[in-house]
This record gives C-alpha cells, sequence and structure tokens, in this order.
C-alpha cells in the first residue's frame, strides 16, 4: 500500500523528505546507519553523489518511515560554501529537517514577508521565490532555530513512496531494533513560548501536546508539522545532555525518536553494534552520540498524548 502523505498548512507542507546528517565523510556515515539501522540505500548506493552547487557529497537511505541524507563537504572544506561551513562550526552532527511544499513560491514569499531570510543553494539570500527555484533554505535565525529544507518536490527514487511500501516496512519491526515508525524528532531551544509561536505563525504547526519530563530535564511542546511530528524542548535542569546541547549550540536540532517493539531487543542490539545507551526511564533508551557519529538516537516504546500517527 503506498504511503499516506499528511499535509498541514495553507501551503501543503507534506512529505517529511529527509533530515539530514553532516559528518566529514557521508560513505562512512551512510556504512553507519546500513550496520547499525539496517538502512536502505536509494540514492548514491555505489557511491555517494557530488553537488557542485554546494560543494558536497550525499546519500539518501530509508530507516522504516523515516529518511536519512548522510552529507559530507568536499575535501578541502571551503567556510565559504554552507555545508562545509556548518561542518566547521558543527563537526558531526544532525543538520536539519526537509519536506516538500504544494506551493513553494506562497510559502517561500510569505516568509520572505515575514522578515525570513530565504537561503539559495550554495549560499547567498533570495530578494524573491520563483516557479524555477526547486528548493530553499530559511535562516534558521529567523525560524526559531529550525533548520529546514523546503522543497517542491519529493526526492527522486523514494520508496516511501511506491505502491507497495507498506509491505516492506516488516524488514525494520522483526529485526533485533525493532523499529515500527519515526515517533519525533526534537529541537532543543531556549524559550518554549516564543520558539512554538514562531512555528505555528511560520508554518502552521499544528500543537499537539506539551508537557514535562522529568527524565529529561525539560518542558517540551509537540508539534505536527507536515508528515511528522517536532518535539520542541526547553531544558529545565543544568547539565543534562539537552541542557548541555543548548547552551552550546543554542537552539537547533538535537535528536531523532523512534517508536520500537521492545526496548531490551533495541538495547542489546545496539550493545552487539558498539553502541552505548543509557535507559532514562522504562520506556526510553539513549544513545551516546559519540557512537552514534554526533547523532543523539532516542527508543521508545510510548507514544506521545495526542499523536496523530498513531496506528
Amino acid at each position: 500500500m503506498r504511503r499516506d502523505i499528511v499535509k498541514t498548512g495553507r501551503y501543503g507542507i507534506g512529505t517529511q523528505v529527509h533530515t539530514v546528517h553532516v559528518g566529514r565523510d557521508a560513505g562512512e556515515l551512510t556504512r553507519f546507519y546500513e550496520d547499525v539501522f539496517d538502512a536502505v540505500v536509494y540514492l548514491g548506493a555505489d557511491e555517494p553523489f557530488y553537488s557542485p552547487y554546494e560543494d558536497r557529497y550525499a546519500t539518501l537511505a530509508v530507516i522504516s518511515d523515516f529518511c536519512i541524507e548522510s552529507m559530507a563537504p568536499k575535501e578541502p572544506v571551503d567556510p565559504r560554501m554552507p555545508v562545509g561551513r556548518f561542518f566547521l562550526k558543527y563537526g558531526s552532527h544532525l543538520h536539519s529537517v526537509g519536506y516538500t511544499v504544494d506551493d513553494l513560491v506562497g510559502l517561500g514569499n510569505d516568509l520572505i514577508a515575514q522578515g525570513v531570510r530565504i537561503a539559495k543553494p550554495g549560499g547567498g539570500f533570495l530578494e524573491g521565490v520563483d516557479a524555477d527555484v526547486h528548493y530553499v533554505y530559511p535562516h534558521p535565525r529567523d525560524t526559531a532555530g529550525l533548520m529546514v529544507e523546503l522543497c517542491a518536490t519529493d526526492m527522486r527514487g523514494d520508496p516511501r513512496l511506491l505502491d507497495d511500501w507498506s509491505s516492506e516496512l516488516e524488514r525494520w519491526s522483526s529485526s533485533p531494533l525493532g523499529i515500527t515508525r519515526l515517533a519525533h524528532q526534537t529541537v532543543g531551544v531556549r524559550d518554549l513560548e516564543v520558539s512554538g509561536a514562531r512555528f505555528e505563525e511560520l508554518f502552521g504547526a499544528v500543537p499537539v501536546a506539551e508537557g514535562e519530563s522529568g527524565t529529561e530535564g525539560a518542558r517540551y511542546r509537540v508539534l505536527h508539522l507536515g508528515d511528522g511530528l517536532l518535539r520542541l524542548a526547553q531544558p529545565t535542569v543544568p547539565g543534562t545532555p539537552l541542557a548541555d546541547h543548548v547552551e552550546r549550540f543554542g537552539d537547533m536540532i538535537h535528536s531523532v525518536t523512534f517508536r520500537v517493539r521492545d526496548l531490551d531487543s533495541a538495547e542489546r542490539w545496539l550493545a552487539e553494534k558498539k553502541v552505548g545507551t543509557t535507559r532514562l526511564s522504562e520506556s526510553l533508551l539513549v544513545t551516546d552520540p559519540a557512537d552514534t557519529l554526533g547523532a543523539p538516537y532516542c527508543f521508545t516504546v510510548e507514544d506521545l498524548p495526542g499523536d496523530p500517527f498513531v496506528p
């Protein structure tokens, strides 16, 4: 069965096309995801593909209903290029999330009218968005820290859009890691109210739930944006991984959380793959980012309150 894409906002923000993980070597990142997450590479399988516009290499792979883009700047790293500049500043780190937009021209120009700078591929800013623009990056300083790629079309060859996609999901749910779906992605923020209001104002994100997590030391707000959930989290306790991340980087994407069948099985599999983990609670397992190339991954057996994607 073909995946049913949920859209939000008046401009039709839909498919969550990918989350970008930037590192030193796109091939190394890809092999990690293949080995630990059983990722299936659908673009760049033979070797990472090169974009001269961004001076970087990348691959695209799916893990259940989640797509990861492994990306690395071309060596020697050019600090004038966006990917190179990001890598030199943050090292190996989650970079951005991406969505298709039915009316990219309308959304892009609406954002510009609201004072959001729109970066064009390769650097620089657009004065306006027209029909020949295929994707844009609103400046994260103008979007409460969210680095987001807005695309006019889906990724070419994305297997999640094929008619037989639902039959492929068993590959991951029946594996030792037991991923059943993407739960949400967490953005660390300094001010939950300000960031939440900004996401709603700019992108038409729909509030789903809010609360406090004692295990993480954070207040959170869950937003429905396109075909997925973003969880904004403001630290309430100093010295936690989230608090340290926000103190160091400010408002920025922090982690990815998967829904799994069984935490014990996931924990054993990750240990076998030499990935250190911590049980924050009976329902939440988190990886040591030192073992996951700078990207914290979380695994849970619970659904968020009000989650519209619960089967």
